[in-house]
């Protein structure tokens, strides 16, 4: 595996990020074989990590200087690559696994779009670095295109970049990544209690999770508050998280008197699977980006309908699960009407809550994991 998961030397030991740890855990025990992960170095802050001993972790570990470029030698013994495409310096593979001998299938993500519109939404580069930037990444992206013309498969994580890249390679697998398994998923009685909340005609709760970026859409929060607040809906709103937009957030909670609550980066499992199955009704998403977020399913497994902007991971995922609600991208005063919307028609909360879990439920970790891990083994032997 080529992985982009962080990684950070600490003298005897590693530290790597908590939930990738998991995954590989899982990968070794699906894995007929032994499984070996290359990382990166070059990481500065990992906030959910652990402490590891390399020779504990049931793989072999393998760290690259952070300009290093993967060889030949690399893939002594390898069967199997699984490498992420999202990462360019591994676009290179498909040519080194044709004289190893090993198959190689690649994963994606983001799509040439979301790149570019990662690039504009940046603030921080002048127009001249922009527009390097974006000819960097078209070139990139014919390396990209083909790398999976060439690979023995392509496992893709989402509905973008399904459409924009599931025609390339015949054996394509599109999957929906999250981290709910089951069990953390709302319950009936979670479900009933919610129910009863939203038909007595209690405020609205509104949560949202995840990195306080302006490219992330963090701006718009307090935006679609303001809007709430003009047309007389009562809600109140829980943000999880840190970035650099959370200042400009704080600057703001003095005056909707304790309704909005900005609260510090919590732990998934241990912490947010609770505040969406019990504490909250609707997810607030202003993500512009048509990137694969994770918090679409993880919010639905809690149960929760998604408000979000109709980006086009979110505006598929919503007509394929009839779990939310759609707005048009950068206008939060759309997402306030239809948050509004849900408070004038609570069955339609109802409704779009149940069909939100039921979607998650068919897309539970472990399912969409095994669907990938079978994808892989079903290769064959290596030529």
């Amino acid at each position: 595996m080529f992985a982009p998961a962080p990684v950070i030397e600490t003298g005897d030991t590693i530290r790597l990020d908590a939930k990738f740890v998991e995954g590989m855990v899982l990968h070794c025990a699906e894995w007929p074989g032994p499984v070996s992960c290359y990382l990166w170095r070059g990481s500065h802050s990992i906030p959910f990590g652990t402490e590891v001993k390399a020779d504990e972790l049931g793989f072999e570990l393998v760290l690259l200087d952070a300009g290093e470029r993967p060889t030949v030698q690399h893939l002594d013994g390898v069967d199997v690559i699984l490498a992420s495409a999202d990462d360019e310096r591994t676009l290179s593979l498909v040519d080194i696994a044709r004289n190893s001998g090993a198959r190689i299938v690649y994963s994606i993500e983001y799509t040439l779009g979301t790149r570019l519109t990662i690039l504009r939404i940046d603030r921080r580069g002048a127009p001249l670095r922009q527009l390097r930037g974006a000819l960097w990444t078209l070139k990139q992206e014919r390396r990209r295109r083909r790398a999976f013309r060439a690979a023995d498969g392509l496992q893709i994580n989402g509905y973008p970049a399904e459409d924009a890249y599931a025609g390339m390679n015949p054996n394509s697998l599109t999957y929906l990544d999250g981290r709910v398994t089951p069990d953390l998923m709302a319950t009936q009685s979670d479900m009933e209690t919610r129910r009863r909340r939203l038909r007595s005609g209690a405020p609205l709760r509104l949560v949202h999770s995840g990195r306080l970026e302006p490219m992330k859409g963090a701006g718009d929060l307090m935006r679609v508050m303001h809007a709430l607040r003009k047309s007389g809906v009562e809600a109140t709103l829980d943000i999880y998280g840190t970035g650099s937009a959370r200042q400009s957030i704080l600057d703001e909670l003095a005056g909707f008197d304790g309704s909005v609550r900005l609260h510090d980066p919590v732990d998934f499992r241990d912490v947010l699977v609770d505040v969406n199955r019990r504490e909250a009704d609707i997810f607030l998403s202003c993500h512009p980006q048509s990137d694969p977020s994770c918090s679409y399913l993880e919010a639905m497994g809690g149960g929760l309908s998604v408000v979000g902007y109709g980006n086009h991971m979110w505006r598929r995922l919503a007509a394929e699960s009839g779990g939310g609600l759609v707005a048009p991208l950068g206008d939060p005063a759309a997402l306030a009407r239809e948050i509004a919307r849900c408070d004038q028609d609570r069955e339609l909360l109802i409704e779009c809550c149940d069909h939100a879990l039921a979607f998650a439920r068919k897309h539970d970790f472990g399912t969409e994991f095994k669907r990938r891990m079978a994808h892989l083994r079903d290769l064959g032997p290596p030529v």
